[in-house]
């Protein structure tokens, strides 16, 4: 089972060449090459949620109780039709209010959430829970708790899990640690595979192919699940690159 995860960029007037509408087509090309049956994108506003509901036709977003909102940026997934049925949803908040929209606390620059799903699939050998996130890129403290937060729900989970997202922070972090430590039972896919932590794995590169600041993009997964590849996905399009950010998959198995 392949698991991506990508942050799409917002969509936003001052990226020029880089703007959503030249990119949105190359976005759907690269997915579609790779075939996750899992996806978890971030960054994501209404409408481009919207364009990737109408293009990636093999997929079914999870999208739970949301209304059109053109301020939000909203981690969604994404499953294959063909490997799932999504049994129910939910969107929550990463702040003290967790049920309140757009709330945030702490040095937050922005109201982060997490999205999750628990899903059905004989492909994949039973139920899951699966969930996506992108935490703040500005507050350490803010990045902390809500890592706290989502560890916190994850010990609570009675089922397999994938959580995944932009955490905007490397993996000697301690949010890192707190979302691995032995009471959360998750593991890092690029770890458990002894992948280097190098400038090679780093996965924001503001749309120069060059890249920079550290491993932020994630995937966890509970022991449940043994990891058979993972890489950074570093295509590009005549130069032009679908994101600032390479997506990152991970091929996954169910013990």
């Amino acid at each position: 089972m392949r698991v991506m995860t990508f942050n799409l960029r917002f969509e936003n007037d001052r990226d020029g060449e880089n703007a959503w509408s030249n990119r949105r087509a190359l976005v759907v090309e690269l997915i579609n090459a790779y075939k996750p049956a899992i996806l978890g994108t971030q960054e994501g506003k209404w409408n481009q949620l919207m364009y990737l509901s109408e293009h990636l036709t093999d997929y079914v977003p999870n999208m739970p109780g949301r209304e059109p909102d053109e301020k939000s940026q909203c981690p969604t997934l994404f499953f294959r039709k063909e490997w799932f049925e999504i049994e129910s949803g939910r969107d929550f908040w990463l702040s003290k209010t967790p049920e309140i929209h757009l709330s945030k606390d702490w040095d937050s620059a922005y109201p982060r959430m997490i999205s999750c799903a628990e899903v059905s699939s004989v492909k994949a050998q039973g139920r899951m829970t699966v969930a996506v996130t992108h935490l703040d890129h500005i507050g350490v403290e803010a990045r902390f708790q809500q890592a706290r937060i989502i560890s916190e729900w994850v010990e609570k989970q009675k089922l397999p899990v994938v959580l995944m997202g932009d955490f905007n922070d490397d993996p000697a972090s301690r949010v890192h640690e707190i979302l691995t430590q032995p009471t959360v039972r998750l593991k890092d896919t690029w770890s458990a595979l002894e992948g280097r932590e190098d400038t090679g794995s780093y996965t924001h590169h503001g749309f120069n192919g060059i890249p920079q600041h550290a491993r932020m993009d994630w995937i966890l997964v509970s022991p449940h699940f043994e990891v058979i590849d993972a890489r950074i996905i570093r295509d590009d399009f005549s130069g032009s690159y679908p994101s600032d950010h390479y997506p990152y998959v991970a091929d996954i198995k169910r013990f």
